[in-house]
């Protein structure tokens, strides 16, 4: 990357070719002249660091973008964490977040983890103080967090003076090293000769003068885009930088303290859009799951055009249903989520061909269910339940004939494998008439010589009233 006639940062191939930050451009492309040279972007980088800024929000809401020349990503218990930017970085104040997280190096580890996850180069520091923290990333020597006053003013000491935010040019040029010989000078002079700023700035990072800072304010709804370094021509090519977007996801969701229960995902090429839509059964915020069903998409997608950009939306943050698990357990219980089975399948194989029941308010059995979302009750928001298969006045058989069978009898006794026993009924139902399907019948709950239940009804009303198969119980 250059601005100018200088490089302002360079790759792991580009140094061991012998090229290096603030190098000339000329010189540069005269050691390595397949060198590729990107512009500075400040919009890009303002951009991205409020990505950034707002998937920081997972660790304290108290998260503040800082614009520097170059920095950073950085912590501190009272006001500091940052990561690697060229046009600046961010400072996370997280004293109360420290027992939530496991202390302040967990929240270092997550940093970096999560700025790797982003596409970002972290170095991350923590210190007492914002400025603290803030110096000791752009100059990292010691990944140990650092707690203490008296720690931190002896690491001060040790940094180069090229971790200060001024510029230190006149500094060098007296034959001055490190922050501790700065420190060393008079104060007065110092202020005199170099101007306040620079006190200023190493009073900040001891905590002898104030450090108010401006913390970033999150958006309402989720919207994060990104520009695809060459064309895409297969659909599962773009799971690497679907991935990145969804770590932001994930990042924005835990600083809401909610979830998502639909993504959609918007590939942009060169003269139109493709959408696709994600569902999940119930809200969650968890990256592997939304991964999962992005690779199930992309896997049977078939790209219109070359895609050029890629971007990703949420538009509800919905409430998160705390986990529960079973009072006893149930060993004839299915092992597995179920949602993230019917998730899968829905991503797979379409929105439409996944489906579940729900109960209906309507006695006949035959007409007492009907589809619904996987995970949805079937009502209305704010309905009430109503009798239906499930009420303990009419019990209902799990299968259901496709037609009523005509049973044979015995003696007025209907037989089915057997002279049936009556257990439990009648239960008359006499319901219908609005829908031409009139029914008029007593349900019976009856037992074979076998021992199976058995849903049978008679008709009443009907010149060929008899017996009749409904359903089986088991």
């Amino acid at each position: 990357m250059a601005e100018g006639r200088a490089l302002l940062a360079c790759n792991a191939a580009a140094q061991a070719l012998g090229v290096r930050a603030d190098m000339p451009r000329a010189a540069a492309l005269a050691l390595a002249p397949a060198l590729r040279v990107r512009e500075r972007d400040p919009a890009l980088e303002q951009a991205t660091l409020e990505d950034a800024a707002t998937w920081a929000g997972r660790y304290t809401p108290r998260v503040s973008i800082v614009t520097a020349p170059r920095v950073s990503i950085v912590t501190a218990p009272r006001a500091s964490i940052t990561q690697t930017a060229h046009a600046g970085g961010l400072l996370l104040e997280v004293a109360g977040s420290l027992k939530l997280f496991g202390g302040a190096a967990a929240i270092l580890r997550g940093l970096r983890a999560g700025a790797a996850q982003l596409g970002l180069a972290a170095d991350a520091a923590c210190a007492p103080t914002a400025q603290g923290a803030w110096l000791l990333a752009r100059a990292p020597a010691d990944e140990a967090p650092c707690l203490d006053a008296g720690d931190l003013a002896q690491r001060l000491r040790a940094l180069p003076l090229q971790a200060l935010e001024c510029d230190t040019a006149a500094l060098a040029a007296v034959g001055l090293r490190t922050l501790g010989e700065l420190l060393d000078l008079p104060r007065d002079s110092l202020a005199r000769r170099y101007g306040p700023a620079l006190c200023a700035e190493l009073d900040r990072a001891l905590g002898a003068q104030p450090d108010p800072r401006v913390f970033h304010a999150a958006p309402e709804r989720f919207h994060a885009g990104l520009e695809l370094p060459a064309e895409v021509e297969h659909a599962q090519a773009l799971l690497f930088a679907a991935r990145r977007l969804i770590a932001q996801l994930e990042g924005f969701l835990a600083a809401r303290g909610g979830g998502a229960q639909g993504l959609r995902f918007t590939l942009f090429h060169r003269d139109a859009q493709t959408e696709i839509d994600i569902g999940l059964v119930r809200p969650v915020q968890d990256a592997e799951r939304f991964a999962l069903l992005a690779r199930e998409k992309f896997s049977a997608l078939a790209l219109r055009a070359p895609v050029r950009k890629i971007a990703l939306a949420v538009d509800a943050i919905l409430p998160l249903a705390p986990a529960s698990g079973d009072l006893l357990a149930d060993e004839l219980k299915p092992a597995g989520d179920w949602a993230q089975l019917a998730e899968r399948l829905r991503a797979r194989l379409g929105e439409q061909q996944v489906g579940g029941l729900a109960a209906h308010a309507d006695h006949r059995p035959e007409t007492a269910w009907r589809s619904a979302p996987v995970g949805g009750s079937g009502r209305k928001p704010g309905a009430k339940p109503t009798a239906g298969p499930h009420d303990p006045r009419g019990q209902r058989p799990m299968w259901l004939l496709e037609q009523p069978r005509r049973l044979q009898e015995s003696s007025d006794a209907p037989c089915y494998a057997g002279r049936l026993e009556l257990m439990a009924g009648p239960e008359r139902i006499e319901v219908g008439w609005w829908d031409g399907r009139e029914a008029a019948r007593d349900y019976f709950i009856a037992r074979n010589p076998a021992g199976a239940l058995l849903c049978i009804y008679s008709e009443r009303y009907r010149n060929d009233a008899g017996w009749y198969l409904h359903g089986i119980f088991g």
